[in-house]
């Protein structure tokens, strides 16, 4: 390394933010990127460490302390050279990636480890603003053609990889826009879309075909994509969420989140109101709004609601409140369980932890509180330690939203996953081991969310490049791609 001595000397800096009061009023990204020489400071903190534990962290492989290497030395166009060979969008990551990397970095035993997910972004975005990104073309074609079915970040991983080895991908997609989760799952305060645009802009280039509005299933069926196409790959997402099953569910305005986030994110696209919301709008602006759901969605819906000008907002977890801080010695290198406040926490909201939703109360039709209770950890009947309500801790809220972010359960099993014929796991998922990706129908491979479950982009990322290489390696015989 550069500086073996750096994380001795200099202290550990990360992006600031706007301040809440300015940021609520703008739905565009708050980050302040570091100065060039800051982040050439902050990667000498990487300690040549002997052992690289960040790697253990990383999905996609990233070659983490040679990056860093190279941005110390101020070798930018290498470090984005070397941060392309392992993942095909780190704008998205840099920017929405919890940083499991981070967790693992050996100077997190002290809580101070190298800002790694901000390099990344500042090596990809000077990459973008100095025009060193550009198509990569493939040499020949092959003629091999790859129907890819979803165009979140593992079918475009998945398409873009492909392309490079010289096939012929097509994207297709049900939704009007390219992007998946990408484009209308994340808030364009955490990431603009204007990221995915140019990157599709790329991968045109590069020769893969987008279909929009093209649900598989409905608008065409598998077995003419299957008779078109040499592979199928099913990339598509696990969309069926998790739903709270209690008296009131059905009252007016309890919504799924991604049902509330879409309708924004196409409002922002510059959709008109019966093209983001057809079946009617679901707006916060003036409501007491519960988030039933402490992850990143219901983090996602807090910042929304705010923005929209809620006169309260309240988020619940089932869950106990985790430490502020996690021991080191029983979690390192490994993902913590530990309180995490998010942006969109500070902007305003109360959190509750260890409470369940018992049912929901309403006049006319419409949800007005919800009654909940307190829960504890009891041993159980087997002995075992298991959540239990804590008897007379019944209490109500107010509420005029409830917004159900408790996560998703599985792929939908719809006239696609029935067409296809594919079997599924335990959980739901599509059936698929990740040695070769390859489901229980010939010339269909799965990948991403749609065969791992509920998972991260940066997870997606990496299951689209592999999954590219194992079907690269069936229709070739062998393949160059990276695994």
């Amino acid at each position: 390394m550069g500086k073996p001595t750096g994380f001795l000397e200099i202290e550990r800096q990360d992006r600031g933010y706007e301040r809440p009061q300015d940021r609520l009023r703008t739905w565009k990204e708050f980050v302040h990127p570091l100065p060039q020489e800051t982040l050439n400071k902050q990667a000498a903190r990487c300690m040549d460490c002997g052992i690289p534990f960040c790697h253990t962290g990383c999905p996609v492989n990233n070659q983490i302390p040679d990056f860093n290497n190279l941005v110390y030395r101020d070798q930018w166009k290498t470090a984005l050279e070397n941060l392309q060979s392992t993942n095909n969008f780190p704008e998205f990551t840099g920017r929405i990636c919890p940083a499991p990397c981070e967790a693992s970095c050996t100077l997190n035993i002290i809580d101070s480890p190298v800002t790694i997910k901000t390099i990344e972004c500042a090596i990809v975005d000077k990459g973008w603003e100095e025009g060193w990104i550009t198509p990569q073309m493939s040499p020949r074609g092959t003629g091999k053609r790859v129907a890819v079915v979803g165009s979140g970040p593992a079918g475009l991983a998945c398409a873009q990889q492909l392309a490079r080895a010289g096939h012929a991908p097509t994207v297709f997609e049900k939704s009007d826009r390219i992007g998946g989760l990408l484009r209308y799952g994340i808030p364009d305060f955490k990431m603009e879309k204007h990221l995915i645009d140019r990157r599709v802009a790329q991968m045109e280039a590069e020769g893969v075909i987008f279909r929009t509005n093209m649900e598989i299933g409905v608008t065409v069926s598998v077995q003419r994509l299957l008779d078109d196409y040499d592979v199928l790959v099913m990339a598509g997402g696990a969309e069926n969420p998790r739903d709270l099953e209690v008296p009131g569910r059905e009252l007016d305005g309890i919504h799924f989140a991604m049902d509330f986030l879409v309708q924004q994110n196409k409002r922002n696209a510059g959709d008109d109101e019966l093209r983001a919301a057809p079946t009617g709008a679901i707006s916060a602006t003036g409501k007491h709004v519960v988030v039933i759901g402490g992850g990143d969605t219901g983090s996602d819906c807090i910042g929304t609601s705010n923005r929209h000008g809620a006169a309260s907002v309240t988020q619940f977890e089932i869950m106990p409140e985790p430490p502020a801080r996690e021991n080191k010695f029983m979690t390192w290198p490994d993902w913590p369980m530990k309180l995490r406040t998010s942006s969109s926490h500070e902007e305003g909201c109360e959190r509750d932890f260890a409470v369940a939703t018992k049912r929901a109360i309403g006049s006319n039709g419409k949800v007005e509180a919800l009654e909940c209770v307190r829960m504890e950890w009891a041993p159980g009947p087997d002995g075992r330690q298991a959540l239990k309500e804590v008897e007379g801790s019944t209490f109500q809220i107010k509420a005029d939203l409830v917004l159900l972010a408790m996560g998703f359960v599985s792929p939908r099993h719809n006239a696609f996953t029935e067409q296809a014929g594919v079997e599924f796991d335990a959980r739901g998922a599509v059936k698929a081991p990740v040695t070769d990706y390859k489901t229980t129908t010939p010339n269909i491979f799965s990948c991403g969310d749609m065969r791992r479950g509920q998972s991260l982009v940066v997870w997606a990322i990496r299951e689209g490049r592999q999954c590219a290489q194992a079907v690269d390696a069936f229709l070739m015989g062998a393949s160059k791609l990276p695994r």
